[in-house]
């Protein structure tokens, strides 16, 4: 029985936390325009851009790298000018 009181009590409080952010948000209007979904894609849009960014960087570091190797093993060859 106390339990289910808790369990309860829990979902009562996340439903009035829901209420108060979009009456925060939207004041009158807030049965018109739902702020939940449009949040929640906004974050897994701004976690899929990190990671992006994130991948492109360790790509261009992993490039680099690469090409300093290569640059090490293979140096280029020295070109003498003419003489004097």
């Amino acid at each position: 029985m106390v339990r289910e009181y808790d369990t309860q009590l829990i979902e009562s409080v996340a439903v009035r936390r829901a209420r108060m952010r979009e009456l925060l948000l939207w004041g009158g209007q807030r049965r018109v325009r739902a702020t939940g979904d449009g949040l929640r894609w906004m974050r897994i849009g701004l976690v899929l851009a990190a990671v992006a960014c994130a991948a492109c960087v360790g790509w261009s570091f992993l490039q680099n790298v690469i090409a300093d190797q290569q640059r090490a093993r293979n140096p280029a060859p020295v070109q003498q000018t003419g003489t004097r």
